[in-house]
């Protein structure tokens, strides 16, 4: 019985570690700005957290929308329809290219908010340089996530992961001649990690489009692309997938980012503590997201050959071995809780060595709720990743809404701000939300198979 399952963990692995590995990457870029930006003071790292706030609720709709590509992409693949892939890489790139111009401009447009929110002022003035240029990076980011689901709809998951690898490379070393000034440049600080970012994200979109151009496996989709050839049927099909995408991706993100901004109202170090469990909870949840695109890629494709029995196996099998991957997680943050923010600091700085101690054990603290949710958030990202392959996508949107804004927001605002718990109250909500999300959006999954394995038997 369950060796069903478990035979198809090889596959799922090749295909979802090249997602895994982009995804981290993506991860990585702000681990490392967060590690060089750590080494020049708590309020330094605070005014990371605050400006990637912003920039990470942008971000989460123009991922989620991008993420409608795969499956259209999955589903013409699976009929092998190139003329139909080709059109929703045309369509996508159009529609993904426009909202980076419009979440670029609502991210400048929103930083007067931070005089408004009760943040530390000093985290702010630090914050406010770093946001801009770190705003203007979401415009070839969301490009780039055009590309890497048209890449994904196919299969071909490596590609991104090799652009993704060598922008963490130019970032890595931008941070390092910016943020500190080595090797005649100029000591930017936090501003120079932004430099960095934006740098990596454009080189990304060039490095991705280049391989697009060399491997066969993308012939007869990206050599005759017509831009003002543009149909609204192509483009009401990605909006109908995409937006409620998008607002899944909100409402997820959002809460993590009221997480940030809750800890804020506490002070610097809360924040900083804040930032530094979100950021590592943030790698291991790439690991959920990579299989999460293999269920949407591998449901996609059984949705194209309506064998829906083999659909609802498949996913299982994912299912299955992301419970097994994120409780090898937990056990992780369990037992590193107390090492791994030491990662982030300087405990040898005696001007700031008070504040950093207290950052290290809060964030302890909040490593302890995130081991425990780590099961919760794969599941649930996974499970999403399997309705988008389905192409089921306002009911979990209305679920998601639900799970963290009815269910995980209000228990992380009274216990973090009105009882003695403060930050880690803030994070039991987190764990509430996820936990809610999980269990709603699978049940969601089991009906839906069932019925379609009901009418087609």
């Amino acid at each position: 019985m369950l060796q069903q399952y478990t035979r198809e963990f090889r596959y799922n692995f090749r295909l979802a570690s090249p997602v895994i590995l982009g995804m981290l990457g993506h991860t990585f870029v702000v681990f490392a700005d967060n590690i060089m930006v750590g080494q020049l003071g708590t309020a330094e790292l605070a005014a990371v957290s605050l400006g990637n706030s912003f920039v990470f609720i942008a971000m989460s709709l123009g991922i989620g929308f991008s993420t409608a590509i795969t499956p259209l992409v999955a589903e013409a693949d699976g009929r092998g329809d190139r003329g139909e892939g080709r059109q929703v890489l045309q369509h996508g790139l159009v529609l993904c290219s426009l909202l980076g111009l419009v979440l670029f401009a609502a991210v400048l447009l929103a930083k007067p908010l931070m005089y408004l929110m009760e943040q530390p002022p000093e985290v702010v003035a630090f914050a406010q340089p770093y946001i801009d240029l770190v705003a203007l990076s979401l415009i070839p980011l969301i490009v780039f996530q055009a590309l890497k689901q048209f890449s994904e709809g196919l299969s071909q998951t490596r590609y991104p992961m090799y652009a993704t690898i060598v922008a963490n490379v130019i970032n890595i070393g931008l941070n390092y001649l910016l943020i500190f000034g080595h090797l005649g440049f100029p000591a930017m600080g936090v501003t120079g990690a932004a430099v960095g970012t934006l740098v990596a994200r454009v080189a990304m979109c060039f490095i991705l489009w280049g391989l697009f151009r060399r491997r066969p496996a993308f012939a007869g989709y990206v050599e005759r692309l017509a831009f003002r050839k543009i149909g609204k049927r192509m483009l009401r099909k990605i909006i109908n997938l995409g937006f409620p995408s998008a607002l899944q991706f909100f409402f997820e993100v959002a809460i993590f980012t009221a997480a940030i901004w809750l800890s804020g109202v506490l002070g610097k170090n809360p924040q900083a503590a804040n930032q530094i469990a979100l950021n590592l909870s943030s790698m291991t949840f790439m690991f959920g997201t990579g299989l999460g695109v293999a269920a949407m890629i591998r449901v996609g494709n059984q949705l194209g050959l309506r064998n829906f029995p083999e659909l609802r196996r498949i996913a299982t099998s994912i299912f299955l071995m992301t419970v097994l991957l994120m409780a090898g997680f937990a056990l992780l943050f369990l037992l590193g809780r107390h090492w791994f923010p030491t990662l982030y600091l300087d405990l040898d700085d005696t001007v700031n060595f008070a504040d950093n101690r207290e950052v290290v054990e809060l964030a302890a603290r909040l490593l302890l709720v995130a081991s425990v949710f780590q099961i919760s958030d794969g599941v649930q990202v996974v499970v999403l990743g399997a309705l988008r392959g389905l192409q089921d996508v306002r009911i979990p949107t209305l679920l998601t809404f639900i799970a963290y804004w009815l269910i995980g927001f209000p228990v992380s605002y009274f216990l973090g701000l009105h009882t003695a718990l403060a930050s880690t109250g803030i994070w039991i909500g987190l764990l509430a939300g996820l936990t809610a999300s999980s269990i709603m959006l699978y049940l969601r999954f089991r009906y839906l198979t069932g019925r379609l394995i009901g009418q087609h038997p």
